[in-house]
């Protein structure tokens, strides 16, 4: 039976320790340092962008970070949420700038992203920050492969040599988990919606990231007998009876697969936790860098 990686125990140790690193500071800086503060731009109703938003809102709370949520109306224009982006890159009172994906598709997503100012980018997103993890430089690190890194250090995994495949392409993880992953010496594979042989790799590997976005997509039958299974996808299952909520459920088959692997990330409760806790790292991150006295 597999050890299962709890994101929201790991999670709960970086708010604890990002609370006393904020006391510090602002002990350190004077009464002229304000606490560290987070923008959420928001645009349209998207009910489970409501749910995240709200989630990060009550973890910076939690941890000592002024939060505010900028929301306009799906049917804003591309210069309106470009203005607030300006706004809040010219605020002092700003030091991170987060914009709550899905945007409708009548605006210029790409845009939107390349107009946050790349020392408040703490989704690490911009092709500046992006260009530091390539190159192995310090900077604000995409959230969701930082956060599986932390789960698998916390977890004492050794991660040299050892084969890893990575399920997804996508910029906001599957591209940068594969780089944060070759950096700490994994020999890394990432797999596609056109990749052959899908089964075989995935039973090659010893540390298998699944960030494919289709529920349930990996099974028992595709699984290495004591591989590290990390699972990024959460979806919500519609109920089957009127008026309960759901569930929530990842690309891999969970119980099928916790039989097996060595270790695995539950849903919910794994990845989801520590991608917010590595967004409140970035913003006290990015804090302390604007508000850190002269050398």
């Amino acid at each position: 039976m597999a050890k299962r990686l709890d994101g929201r125990l790991l999670a709960a140790r970086h708010e604890a320790s990002l609370r006393s690193a904020i006391a510090q500071h602002l002990a350190t800086a004077g009464c002229t340092t304000c606490p560290p503060g987070l923008a959420v731009v928001r645009v349209g109703d998207d009910p489970a962008s409501g749910v995240y938003v709200r989630k990060k809102a009550q973890a910076c709370g939690r941890v000592g970070i002024e939060s505010r949520i900028i929301h306009h109306p799906a049917t804003a224009s591309q210069q309106q949420v470009l203005e607030s982006i300006h706004q809040l890159n010219g605020s002092p009172s700003c030091n991170g700038i987060l914009v709550q994906l899905p945007i409708p598709s009548t605006l210029n997503a790409r845009q939107l992203l390349l107009a946050v100012d790349p020392a408040k980018d703490v989704d690490g997103l911009h092709p500046l920050n992006l260009g530091r993890l390539m190159r192995g430089e310090p900077g604000l690190r995409s959230c969701t492969p930082a956060g599986v890194m932390a789960l698998l250090d916390h977890a004492g995994i050794a991660l040299d040599g050892i084969r890893a495949l990575v399920i997804g392409r996508s910029i906001l993880v599957g591209r940068p988990m594969g780089i944060m992953l070759q950096q700490a010496n994994a020999t890394v594979t990432v797999a596609h919606s056109r990749t052959r042989d899908l089964v075989d790799h995935c039973r090659q590997a010893e540390l298998l990231v699944v960030a494919a976005g289709k529920p349930g997509l990996v099974g028992a039958d595709w699984v290495r007998p004591g591989a590290v299974v990390v699972d990024v996808g959460i979806h919500r299952v519609p109920p089957q009876q009127q008026g309960t909520q759901g569930t929530l459920r990842g690309d891999v088959c969970f119980a099928a697969v916790e039989p097996l692997a060595s270790h695995i990330t539950p849903v919910p409760g794994g990845v989801g936790p520590m991608t917010v806790a590595m967004l409140l790292c970035n913003t006290v991150q990015a804090w302390q860098r604007c508000t850190a006295p002269p050398a």
